[in-house]
């Protein structure tokens, strides 16, 4: 089980350093999907941190398991709210949310078990 959550927590947190990345870089697609649920371009910076904040929860939890719980619970928030802003705004092509919601939530369940 522990081997499990180790290679969960480790892809859900390179996804999410990558998608910080992306938004540090202001990348181009990231800008028009933003435009497209009225999300304003001066939430990318705060966005990339939360979720590289959330990386490196992920990572620190692997020796404390509650950051890695208070950072998968706040991973899986982040995303739940993502998705939602995205159907308030009548835009339906989240899927790469669902995906990172889905990790998310797989190291929260993973990390309990492994307890």
């Amino acid at each position: 089980m522990f081997i499990a959550y180790i290679v969960v927590t480790g892809l859900a947190a390179a996804a999410n350093v990558f998608s910080a990345t992306l938004d540090f870089i202001r990348y181009k697609q990231i800008l028009i999907n933003m435009a497209k649920v009225g999300v304003s371009e001066s939430w990318l910076t705060t966005l990339g941190i939360l979720k590289a904040a959330g990386a490196l929860g992920l990572l620190a939890g692997i020796r404390v398991p509650l950051i890695g719980i208070a950072a998968a619970i706040a991973l899986v928030l982040f995303f739940i709210a993502a998705i939602i802003t995205h159907l308030r705004g009548r835009d339906y092509s989240f899927g790469l949310a669902i995906v990172f919601l889905l990790l998310a939530l797989a190291a929260l369940v993973l990390r309990v078990a492994s307890l």
